[in-house]
Formats: C-alpha cells, sequence, structure tokens
C-alpha cells in the first residue's frame, strides 16, 4: 500500500523551494513569539497553554495541513499531470494512502516539532504542556491531511475551501461557538492532550472516547473517498 516512486514525487512536489518557505514560515513564527513571550513574561504554564492553543494548534497545524494536504494531490489534478500517474500500473488506493502517508509526515514534522520546541521555550514542559500540545498536534495532524487530501482531490479550489475551514470553523467558530467545538478537528485532538496533560491547563468540550472514534473515523472516511473520487477520475481519463 507504499510506492516509494509515488512518495518520492509527493515528497519533491511539497518540498519544492517555494512550498517549503511557505510550510517553515509559520512554525519560525511560533518560535520567535514564543522567545519573546519567553523574554517578557518568563516561565508561566497559562501562558504557555494559551500560545500553544492559540496560535500552534488552533491555526499553525491546520494551515500546515491545508498546504501539505491539498499539495499532496491537487497541483496534479489542476495541471493534469495525474492522469500519466494514473496510467502506470499502480493500484489506485496505493497512490492515495502513499501521498496521505506523506502528507502526514510533512504535516508532523512543520506542525509537531516546533510546537514541541515552543513548549519548551515558554515552560521547559512544566505540567506536560509542551508534551500534550505536541501530541495533540501529532494526532490532528493524520486528520487534517486526509481531510485536505479529500479535498484537494474533490475540488480544484481546495487551498481557498481549506483555509476558510483552518480559519473560519476551526480557528473562529471552533473557539466561539459551543455546538461548533464538538465537530472540530482541533478539539478532538485537545481531548487526547487533555488525557496527557492530565491537569486543568489543557481541556476540551470532547470525551476522549467519542474524540478517538471522530478522530479515526474522519481519517478512514475520507481516505476511503479520496479513493473512490480517484478511480472516478480514471475513468473520466480512459473515456
Amino acid at each position: 500500500m507504499y510506492d516509494p516512486t509515488v512518495a518520492r514525487l509527493t515528497y519533491r512536489a511539497l518540498l519544492g523551494r517555494r512550498r517549503a518557505l511557505i510550510l517553515g514560515a509559520l512554525p519560525l513564527l511560533l518560535i520567535v513569539i514564543s522567545l519573546a513571550v519567553r523574554a517578557l513574561a518568563g516561565t508561566d504554564d497559562q501562558t504557555a497553554a494559551d500560545v500553544l492553543g492559540g496560535l500552534a494548534l488552533a491555526t499553525m497545524v491546520p494551515i500546515i495541513g491545508v498546504i501539505a494536504g491539498t499539495g499532496a494531490i491537487g497541483p496534479e489534478i489542476d495541471d493534469g499531470s495525474v492522469v500519466y500517474l494514473l496510467s502506470k500500473p499502480i493500484k489506485r488506493p496505493t497512490i492515495i494512502y502513499t501521498k496521505l502517508i506523506v502528507a502526514v509526515a510533512v504535516t508532523m514534522v512543520f506542525s509537531a516539532v516546533p510546537t514541541l520546541i515552543a513548549g519548551f521555550i515558554l515552560n521547559g514542559n512544566g505540567q506536560q504542556v509542551a508534551v500534550a500540545y505536541t501530541v495533540a498536534a501529532l494526532v490532528a495532524s493524520i486528520a487534517y491531511a486526509a481531510l485536505f487530501l479529500l479535498l484537494g482531490t474533490v475540488s480544484r479550489h481546495a487551498v481557498v475551501f481549506g483555509l476558510v475551514y483552518a480559519l473560519i470553523w476551526e480557528a473562529l467558530f471552533g473557539s466561539l461557538v459551543p455546538g461548533a467545538r464538538t465537530l472540530s478537528v482541533q478539539q478532538w485532538s485537545l481531548a487526547v492532550a487533555e488525557k496527557v496533560a492530565g491537569g486543568e491547563l489543557v481541556t476540551s468540550d470532547v470525551g476522549l472516547t467519542t474524540a478517538t472514534v471522530a478522530l479515526a473515523a474522519v481519517t478512514v472516511l475520507a481516505t476511503w473517498y479520496a479513493g473512490q473520487k480517484l478511480r472516478t477520475l480514471t475513468l473520466a481519463g480512459e473515456e
């Protein structure tokens, strides 16, 4: 279910010079802000939780997920080069799974690693805040990559729709509207982080069991449906 050639091409597309600069901008900003906050406010667990929750998990992780998830397949569909990939003797689910693995890996590296670094800068992992939010970023990376990979498969405007979801639904409605929080990848990942932290600094409006089921369901269903849409694209190309 993993093809090295597809993976290499996907990595090359995602980590090209321009896209790599975009991917690296938010993590760098997070670390710079964390250094500034530490210098101005000193070590404070609540401040660390606020920065990691509000900037890292609510903003940086979904945006990186948009870039990696949609970029793993969207450009190939837009320029028509996906037809050449589909003409190769590679199973369609293998293409999707391989691209998902690459998107997840890129999202994790550019979101979870800087989250951990920022957490240690802010409070030295006091009350397990840094580790908790890093775990949340890792878990969220999987769901976001699958969700935005699907979006890149079904829409030519995947980046726009993905940013609307990330910035409007997750960052705005997910923070302000109680009902929207239960349908938020951010809140599902926070439920896992809450279990890791085991305190009051990291909380979620969703229970751990519900969050785990929801994360798994979104990942599996999005990946499956992306595979189905890729089959549709194959039929269109053959016709």
